[in-house]
């Protein structure tokens, strides 16, 4: 039997999404910190700053960090304090559960993969 995404779920969905790329999650984790810039976040993350970028628009998009401009500076921040609490949230469920999702054969990643090596 399918079960049919209830249309009220589905903004629930892209937010969970948007948090689901370990780039983006990255940067949150460091702009949940602070603001930052675009400079600031490559050489912290050692990602390239095309790739920064590209996650600050999602991220923009998605209405979870904004920009304040200062000269020719753009300082990101995170736009709702809440999403502190989610973060938390969900740090304080993965150390409740050991950390067990990691091991899902779906969602999880396998043991000394990259993510796991470099989180």
């Amino acid at each position: 039997m399918a079960i049919d995404c209830a249309p009220g779920l589905a903004p629930a969905v892209a937010l969970f999404r948007s948090l689901g790329d370990p780039t983006r999650l990255a940067i949150l984790r460091r702009i949940a910190t602070g603001e930052a810039r675009v400079v600031d976040l490559t050489g912290e993350l050692g990602l390239a700053q095309s790739t920064v970028s590209k996650h600050l628009a999602c991220l923009r998009d998605c209405g979870l960090i904004d920009y304040r401009a200062e000269g020719r500076q753009s300082f990101y921040a995170l736009t709702r304090p809440e999403l502190l609490d989610l973060l938390r949230s969900a740090e304080q469920l993965l150390a409740a559960t050991g950390e067990a999702v990691a091991l899902c054969p779906t969602y999880g990643t396998p043991a000394g993969s990259p993510a796991e090596v470099s989180a």
